[in-house]
């Protein structure tokens, strides 16, 4: 008599960790104390690039950004250590359009000399 054995279960696998945004030129980002212990003060920060030369504990990373005010006018450049996972991203308006010059001459136009 053959004894029938139970299905295998299957080992748990952990999970593969949620791929990493980058920061990029430009991203504005709102900090807050999630981020780090150092912003009591909430802040919002222009990126201006991520500082690969430093090696960061696992899930934190240092940037350099320009600190904005309230008009979202730069007015303080700054090197900030934060957990990476805590970055909120504000989405902004895009930049309006500057207007162009004309691809065609200005029409000529003959006066009457009189």
């Amino acid at each position: 008599m053959s004894e029938e054995r139970p299905a295998p279960t299957p080992t748990p696998r952990s999970e593969p960790p949620p791929p990493v945004r980058m920061l990029r030129a430009g991203e504005v980002l709102h900090l807050t104390r999630a981020a780090s212990p150092q912003f009591v003060t909430p802040m919002r920060v222009r990126v201006i690039r991520e500082l690969s030369d430093r090696f960061p504990p696992y899930g934190w990373v240092w940037f350099e950004g320009y600190q904005l005010d309230a008009k979202g006018r730069a007015v303080a450049k700054r090197e900030l250590f934060v957990l990476r996972a805590s970055l909120e991203w504000v989405v902004t308006a895009p930049a309006p359009a500057r207007p162009g010059r004309s691809r065609r001459p200005p029409a000529r136009t003959r006066t009457a000399v009189g």
